[in-house]
């Protein structure tokens, strides 16, 4: 008897991946769905190999056992999300346990019916592939209408192509390294007092004695990451994207492309500088194609997206401790990375987003991990004070070696910029608008800047990121950038290109 092609397997496999990447396309590369998409294929091929041979060589049989196992693989998450609190009387049965023995049983049944099944299982195999195709066209055919879409508004834009400027410009071997680190979400010292009952000195004290000018005053021109850095790394303000992307859109594409290909690293790839990039574990800043090299020290590819997926499958009771060990061997070798790039020969300009002391909370005050009974990769946690300022604590002791092993090991004297893309959110209250405290919370942020010969006349306090580069340029290359005003500007996720002047809310008086 001629058997069916059978495909359904593979096709349902790939599914939850494309399906997830089609709900969050605005926010995520295409290329992060190609190393799930990979083990996904390999691990198919091999539990359908293994069932086939025990099954004598039923490859329908085996097919359908497989296509089984990845529905409730990649079911599980949803079901467990969907019953989470449910309760019969005082018992709660919205449990893994409940859910894992449930989903057993449904599968020993399937497994049994199948095996046992002495008819053409022809049709159904036919009905899987036809239901899988269908399944799988539907978020690839979104995709697909979403990069036709915006590939017109990339090319109607001008900061598309805005890294591809030429520079020509002469490269003095002694030009300093620069080191720009960007510590996510850490607030000013301002707020750390008003706010956390927290006297931050200690670090502003040492910066300043290893001689940081150390912007007291200092704001984030946005209030989320993909903003800010699209801003501070183009030397500009960005406010123009509502107009070419419309104030409803939730596309992050362009700002994502404008971190990767800025005008910062090509003005500096110009004068001969090598790009070095750390992988950050978050979207637009895990890897830079147009870096000379991007450093990727023990898990930092694994990406976001790969952990939406992992909350999922049946892996979800165990990514706790999974995603806070990977989390936390991302920060403490990216710190350990920075302090060994010096000894790098050349010029170069180092780029490093650590996602800390922004949530999840992995370091208590002494870097010992977070107990499991508090860490939770799902809640991050913005109502949980005491545990981004032990964050925080910790943060600030590796700064200080960094800082350290940096100005000791360079061979001349370099720029280092510490920033903040924004400040924390800890206050904030789900549904609520913000009242203005919370404002001046989300954007005053910590803001330190060393460079070589103590050269500080042109800086100020209330520096804000955009103008950094321009700053530096202008004291450090001889240039003339014209500084812009320093501007606060408030959007919520749900419309990120929809900005609301907060200045005179957030700025110091």
């Amino acid at each position: 008897m001629k058997k069916s092609i059978t495909i359904h397997p593979f096709l349902l496999g790939l599914f939850p991946v494309f399906f997830l990447y089609s709900h969050n396309i605005g926010q995520l590369k295409f290329s992060e769905t190609f190393l799930p998409s990979a083990i996904i294929l390999i691990s198919t091929s091999l539990i359908m190999l293994i069932l086939w041979l025990i099954l004598k060589r039923d490859i329908e049989k085996a097919a359908i056992i497989t296509s089984t196992i990845l529905i409730l693989f990649f079911s599980y998450g949803h079901i467990y999300r969907l019953i989470q609190g449910w309760k019969i009387g005082n018992i709660l049965i919205g449990r893994h346990r409940y859910l894992m023995i449930v989903l057993l049983i449904l599968f020993a049944l399937i497994v049994y019916f199948t095996v046992k099944a002495h008819k053409d299982l022809r049709n159904l195999t036919n009905f899987l592939n036809i239901t899988a195709i269908v399944l799988l066209l539907i978020p690839i055919i979104n995709i697909g209408i979403f990069k036709i879409e915006t590939m017109n508004v990339e090319k109607d834009s001008h900061i598309a192509t805005a890294g591809e400027e030429v520079y020509k410009l002469e490269s003095p071997d002694d030009y300093p390294d620069i080191y720009y680190i960007i510590l996510d979400g850490y607030a000013s010292s301002n707020t750390l007092k008003e706010i956390y009952n927290y006297d931050n000195s200690e670090l502003d004290n040492y910066l300043q004695e290893k001689g940081f000018f150390v912007a007291s005053k200092s704001t984030s021109n946005y209030p989320n990451s993909f903003l800010s850095m699209a801003s501070s790394l183009n030397m500009e303000y960005i406010n123009y994207l509502s107009d070419k992307l419309g104030e409803e859109s939730n596309d992050r594409t362009i700002p994502y492309n404008m971190i990767e290909n800025n005008r910062v690293m090509n003005y500096l790839k110009a004068r001969g500088y090598k790009i070095i990039h750390f992988s950050s574990g978050w979207g637009p800043t895990n890897y830079n194609q147009y870096a000379d090299l991007n450093i990727e020290i023990s898990y930092t590819r694994w990406s976001e997206f790969n952990t939406l997926l992992i909350q999922t499958t049946m892996l979800e009771p165990f990514e706790n401790k999974f995603f806070q060990d990977v989390g936390r061997r991302r920060v403490i070798n990216t710190f350990n990375g920075l302090a060994e790039v010096s000894k790098m020969e050349g010029k170069k300009f180092i780029f490093s987003h650590i996602v800390c002391p922004h949530p999840p909370y992995l370091f208590d005050r002494e870097g010992n991990a977070v107990p499991d009974k508090d860490f939770d990769m799902n809640n991050w946690g913005f109502e949980q004070k005491e545990y981004y300022l032990d964050q925080l604590i910790y943060i600030n002791k590796e700064i200080k070696k960094l800082i350290d092993n940096i100005l000791i090991e360079s061979e001349n004297p370099p720029i280092i910029i510490l920033q903040a893309d924004h400040g924390p959110r800890n206050t904030f209250i789900d549904g609520q608008y913000p009242t203005d405290d919370m404002f001046r919370e989300g954007f005053r942020i910590l803001n330190a800047i060393y460079i070589p010969g103590d050269n500080y006349e042109l800086f100020y306090d209330s520096i804000t990121p955009v103008n950094t580069f321009r700053l530096i340029f202008n004291t450090c290359f001889g240039e003339n950038f014209q500084l812009l005003a320093d501007k606060n500007y408030n959007s919520f996720e749900f419309a990120p290109y929809q900005f609301t002047d907060v200045t005179e809310i957030v700025s110091y008086r």
